[in-house]
C-alpha cells in the first residue's frame, strides 16, 4: 500500500524522491566530493534537490582541473539546477553540500534565491555562513535562506583529512 492507503501502481517507484532525508542527500554530496580527489581537487561534493524532492544539479571540486578559481562545488550544482530549472532562482531549493561555504559560494546562493542550505563540516579558514561570517542571515543582503549545519560532519571532515593528509605525505602541500 501506499501513504494514502491505495494499491501501487505497477512500475511506480516504490517511495518517491521527496522521502530522502537530508543524510541521504548528503551521501549523494560525500559521493559526488570523492571524484574531485581523482584529478587533484579538495574534495567537496554539493547537490541541489527542489521542493518535491527531485535532483536538479549536483558538482564537485574542479578548479585544479579546469584551472577556474570560480569552479567550487556549490557554483558547478548551482549552475547546473539553473539549467536544469531554465531560471536562475532556486527560492523552493536545498543545496546540499559536505563542507561549509566560502564567500563566494554564499554570496552566488544569495544571488540564486536559495531557499536552504545543508552543510557537513564548519570550515573555520573560509567558511562564509556560520564560521567567519554570517551571510545566510545578513540583513544588509537582499536575500536570507534557512542553514542546517552539521549534517553527517564526520565523513566530511575524514574525506579532507585524507586528502591533505595524501598531500602532504607526496610533498605537494
Amino acid at each position: 500500500m501506499t501513504d494514502d492507503g491505495t494499491p501501487p501502481v505497477a512500475g511506480a517507484p516504490a517511495a518517491s524522491a521527496a522521502a530522502n532525508t537530508d543524510l541521504d542527500w548528503m551521501t549523494a554530496a560525500l559521493d559526488e566530493a570523492r571524484l574531485a580527489v581523482d584529478h587533484g581537487d579538495v574534495p567537496v561534493g554539493a547537490v541541489v534537490v527542489d521542493a518535491l524532492g527531485r535532483e536538479l544539479g549536483r558538482g564537485h571540486n574542479r578548479r585544479e582541473v579546469d584551472a577556474d578559481p570560480t569552479a567550487h562545488a556549490e557554483i558547478l550544482a548551482l549552475r547546473a539546477a539553473a539549467v536544469s530549472r531554465g531560471h536562475w532562482r532556486l527560492d523552493d531549493c536545498t543545496l546540499f553540500v559536505t563542507l561549509e561555504p566560502c564567500a563566494m559560494c554564499a554570496g552566488a546562493m544569495v544571488n540564486a534565491r536559495l531557499g536552504r542550505l545543508v552543510f557537513g563540516a564548519t570550515d573555520p579558514k573560509a567558511g562564509a555562513v556560520v564560521s567567519l561570517y554570517r551571510l545566510a542571515e545578513d540583513t544588509r543582503l537582499n536575500h536570507r535562506f534557512a542553514v542546517t549545519a552539521g549534517c553527517a560532519p564526520e565523513p566530511s571532515v575524514a574525506l579532507l583529512q585524507g586528502f591533505f593528509r595524501a598531500l602532504r605525505a607526496r610533498g605537494e602541500k
